[in-house]
């Protein structure tokens, strides 16, 4: 229905352009030419007139076409904000616990950071442990064998010393 009514219009106005041109064709030969002027000239002015309204109208419609734009325009900004701000929600309620996990994760990393030295000084002293240990094992090894043998010579000294005591004694009996 919105279709016709330009459409009517459209032809309603061929229907009058083409009047005013018959009627132009049409006039008598046998008047006058300051009729057939006067008659030239009317119908220009009346082509004009038209010429001017459907310009006007044509301008009137520009004008309604361009509110309906800018009204269109500002519903869809509206629009527009409303959905930034229901992304900004949507995006609020995906994660509520986001600021929490943010700061837990760089705890994290920074006790990561903390460990790392940590771990290094440990496995540096636990180097140095088995290093002691193992000198230690080595000090107490040699101390055992130094010990042992030194029982074997306290032995093999009283030993000796026995059997010398054993000679002076035998000596002493027989200067006796």
């Amino acid at each position: 229905m919105a279709t016709q009514k330009p459409i009517l219009e459209q032809q309603k106005s061929q229907m009058q352009i083409r009047m005013v041109k018959n009627s132009g064709v049409n006039s008598n030969y046998n008047e006058s030419p300051l009729l057939r002027d006067d008659k030239d000239e009317e119908m220009s002015r009346s082509a004009l007139a038209m010429f001017r309204a459907k310009e006007e109208e044509i301008e009137k419609k520009k004008m309604e076409v361009r509110d309906k734009v800018h009204a269109h325009l500002g519903r869809v900004e509206e629009a527009t904000k409303r959905l930034a701000e229901i992304r900004e929600e949507l995006e609020a309620l995906t994660d509520p616990t986001g600021k929490e996990v943010s700061m837990v994760r760089k705890k994290i990393d920074t006790v990561n950071r903390e460990l790392k030295p940590l771990g290094l000084n440990c496995q540096k002293k636990e180097r140095e442990y088995k290093e002691a240990l193992e000198a230690f094992n080595e000090k107490s090894k040699e101390k055992a064998q130094l010990v042992s043998k030194l029982k074997e010579l306290v032995s093999e000294s009283e030993k000796l010393r026995m059997k010398k005591l054993d000679e002076l004694s035998k000596n002493v009996e027989i200067l006796s």
